[in-house]
């Protein structure tokens, strides 16, 4: 009797620091994924640990701040399609944290910067865009890359 490897997604978690009507974005450089555009403070989940806290870690290590944990509150999920895998992101709304932001990671980003929410750069990630369409929608669940039906 042979036993099937079952279906996995992989996660990830991403930040939404919000200030205002202004929105933290970070420009990706040398990491081999989307270079030159921007995207959000974000990362894999490692696992053996909840959402929260892997978004908590990653904004640590990217952004140099400490949020608490009854202060990431999920703003949407999103289902995406990456063209020979799926992935479930998890976007979470931060609006309270404690340290001065700044770029922990200059060999992956080379910009840090607050963007108008209704005015993202041209060069922002295409599913990173959307997500931020939906959230400002009050959306809860998107899907991403996926062929309409």
């Amino acid at each position: 009797m042979s036993h099937e490897e079952r279906f996995k997604l992989i996660p990830s978690v991403y930040a939404l620091f919000i200030q205002g009507e202004k929105i933290l974005l970070l420009r990706r450089f040398n990491t081999g994924f989307e270079d030159g555009k921007y995207g959000l403070v974000a990362g894999h989940a490692d696992g053996g640990n909840t959402m929260r806290s892997e978004m908590a870690r990653e904004t640590s290590e990217e952004a140099g701040v400490k949020i608490k944990l009854d202060d990431i509150n999920l703003a949407l999920t999103m289902h995406r399609w990456c063209g020979d895998h799926e992935r479930i992101d998890f976007f979470f709304i931060i609006k309270k944290w404690s340290g001065e932001i700044k770029n922990m990671e200059l060999d992956k980003c080379d910009d840090l910067s607050w963007f108008a929410l209704n005015q993202l750069p041209e060069n922002t990630i295409p599913y990173i865009r959307a997500a931020i369409d939906y959230y400002l929608k009050g959306e809860k669940y998107c899907e991403f890359g996926w062929d309409p039906i």
